[in-house]
């Protein structure tokens, strides 16, 4: 089952332009990590819309001082970054559709990709469209977040993704938009 650009308008209206350079790289993540069923499709959707200002932003935005919580203290140290103030944070920020942050969740998520460790050298390659999807349905699928959404449980999906409930209106908005589109199809 895949969705076409016009289906991705209906359900991120502000994506613009970037629903037809993403529809191809979702599309291929989507098959690859078994979010194959309208109800995974449209909480997947929801959550990355969020997640990425409805694709338009595939980088954690924010300046030194902001990006300097994941470089040094207790966040930085769970994460995997150095202790040290030695720029980490900026280096490991969220990339990607679900914003993978943090140098063990690039490890793993290059492990998960490529089977090797080559976003620890380029972290990048996570702001490109085809990678930016393929995190995040790989994100998706380590998580167990089909299981949740087979079962509607959308504030569990959001808590395993942002660690709490930050956007839930914006995210439960565009969960009801994407179920409407999808739900048409079957």
């Amino acid at each position: 089952m895949n969705i076409s650009v016009s289906q991705l308008l209906e359900i991120l209206p502000n994506a613009g332009p970037k629903a037809g350079v993403f529809v191809p790289a979702l599309n291929t993540a989507m098959i690859h990590r078994q979010i194959n069923t309208p109800k995974r499709m449209a909480a997947f959707l929801a959550q990355i819309g969020h997640e990425s200002g409805q694709l338009l932003y595939v980088r954690e935005l924010g300046g030194a001082q902001y990006l300097s919580k994941y470089d040094t203290g207790k966040l930085a140290e769970k994460l995997g970054n150095t202790p040290a103030a030695d720029g980490d944070g900026q280096k490991f920020r969220g990339r990607g559709l679900i914003q993978i942050t943090g140098h063990n969740n690039y490890r793993q998520c290059s492990l998960g990709l490529f089977e090797d460790e080559r976003l620890l050298r380029t972290p990048e390659l996570l702001e490109q469209p085809q990678w930016a999807a393929e995190s995040a349905a790989w994100f998706w699928q380590q998580n167990g977040l089909n299981e949740l959404a087979d079962r509607d449980q959308f504030n569990t999906i959001t808590r395993r993704i942002n660690g709490g409930l930050n956007g839930l209106e914006d995210r439960l908005q565009l969960w009801a938009r994407a179920r409407k589109v999808l739900e048409a199809l079957t």
